[in-house]
């Protein structure tokens, strides 16, 4: 009964498309909607409703490393609901939330010792803007107003990660709406100069210099941050210069201004470091998680600031409250318990340690398709990697839409964005998994052409 359910709502949805799904080309799923639905998961690999096991090759979006219905983290869920299911966390606390915090600022660089919980990615770089803006305003510098993004750049879809977002098709549409006085870097990526690297490329430490370029046009007293990606996940897998994010530290150190690293794909061990900032040597003034923090169970999200940002905030008087902002669900007690079980697990079974052993199996395994054709470029660091095909011609995104639909059908979840597929396998993956992983989509390439 409870089948024949299923897909009444997946015919109901074919026909009236009651579900409004994200980031979906939803007329075209409605068409071909069974294949698409997932049913369930057990470690590294989905199940969909028409019975097929497909291999997870992006962890979920970038958030499930440990993998699916992890035994310890179903635990977790359980007991947590037993016992404190939600507590407000607005002039009340629980253990679970000051523990975690703890806990996370251990992993943190030396220095970032305070931790402000959101519930996303997107939560919490609107929360880093807005502590941002905060301590120049506390400091007598509200004249520091100006945020500085960058091209090809992904901060979520609040207002303020638009904003300073630099994907032009997620931008379009709410022009209108967007933040005032924010300016974009120049993106790092040339593929004449850099195609086919394996980890950071040599080339491109000198497009940090577009800072300067932009503190000499706004004047540095009316900027306030600079927002980055260590490493540019959404838009497939962009690898920092050697010396760029060096450079960046170097200008805004110079410049009074705050650095944002954004690491909601790359913190939690992705880069195999605990964040892209220890793993690129660059210690920013803010970093921006998500994802990874509770392997995808329950939403959590937040920011770690220095100490000099964080005792700014608490100069004022004592019954005052230091920075209005928040979120209903901000610290929640499911998410911390899970939380909790994912950095136990993480430090148990060595995954950090792991990522750095499987990276160059995934670099490796990627780059092995470098004598095919139709690929325009392979990148890849730590346990991620971005694969760009040559577009059909007249028909871009074509390549990459029927490589997705072919994968799906030959046991590989994957993750295309128009003609670039982007990696980002679970730490409990085998060597053998990955290399089956890009064997399997030599086949796919071969049989899509």
């Amino acid at each position: 009964m409870a089948q024949d359910s299923e897909k009444a709502d997946l015919l109901r949805n074919e026909r009236e498309g009651v579900y409004w799904q994200p980031f979906t080309a939803n007329r075209l799923l409605r068409a071909n909607m069974e294949p698409r639905t997932l049913v369930s998961a057990k470690g590294a690999y989905y199940t969909t409703s028409e019975g097929n096991k497909v291999f997870d090759t992006l962890s979920g979006l970038w958030c499930t490393p440990l993998g699916h219905a992890h035994p310890r983290i179903v635990e977790a869920v359980r007991k947590q609901a037993e016992t404190l299911d939600f507590a407000p966390c607005f002039q009340l606390t629980h253990p679970g939330a000051i523990s975690l915090a703890e806990r996370i600022a251990d992993l943190a660089p030396q220095g970032m010792n305070h931790v402000f919980f959101a519930n996303s990615g997107s939560e919490a770089v609107d929360t880093a803007l807005k502590v941002a803006l905060g301590y120049h305003r506390i400091k007598g510098a509200g004249n520091r107003f100006r945020m500085i993004g960058r091209e090809r750049g992904y901060h979520g879809v609040g207002f303020g990660g638009m904003s300073v977002g630099g994907i032009v098709s997620n931008r379009k549409m709410f022009a209108a709406g967007m933040m005032s006085g924010v300016d974009h870097l120049r993106h790092t990526y040339e593929p004449k100069h850099m195609a086919f690297t394996r980890g950071q490329p040599a080339w491109g430490a000198h497009r940090a210099e577009d800072l300067v370029r932009l503190v000499t046009l706004h004047d540095a007293s009316t900027i306030a941050a600079v927002i980055v990606e260590p490493v540019q996940g959404s838009t497939g897998v962009i690898v920092p210069p050697v010396g760029y994010l060096q450079r960046l530290r170097e200008i805004c150190t110079a410049n009074g201004i705050l650095l944002i690293f954004d690491e909601v794909i790359t913190g939690f061990g992705r880069m195999g470091e605990n964040f892209g900032a220890q793993r690129f040597g660059v210690t920013p003034d803010i970093i921006t998680f998500a994802k990874a923090v509770t392997n995808g169970i329950v939403p959590m999200g937040g920011v770690i600031v220095t100490d000099e940002i964080y005792n700014t905030f608490m100069t004022g008087p004592e019954n005052a409250i230091e920075f209005c902002h928040g979120y209903t669900y901000s610290g929640h007690p499911m998410a911390a318990a899970v939380g909790h079980v994912v950095l136990d697990v993480m430090r148990e079974e060595g995954l950090v340690a792991r990522v750095r052993e499987l990276e160059p199996v995934l670099e490796d395994a990627v780059h092995s398709l470098k004598d095919l054709d139709v690929i325009a470029d392979i990148r890849n660091i730590g346990l991620t990697a971005g694969i760009d095909f040559k577009p059909v011609e007249g028909k871009p995104g074509a390549r990459g839409l029927a490589l997705f639909e072919a994968g799906l059908r030959n046991g590989l979840l994957l993750r295309c964005t128009g003609d670039t597929v982007s990696f980002g396998p679970p730490f409990i993956s085998t060597a053998q998994e990955l290399r089956d992983m890009v064997s399997t989509l030599r086949k796919l390439i071969t049989q899509v052409g």
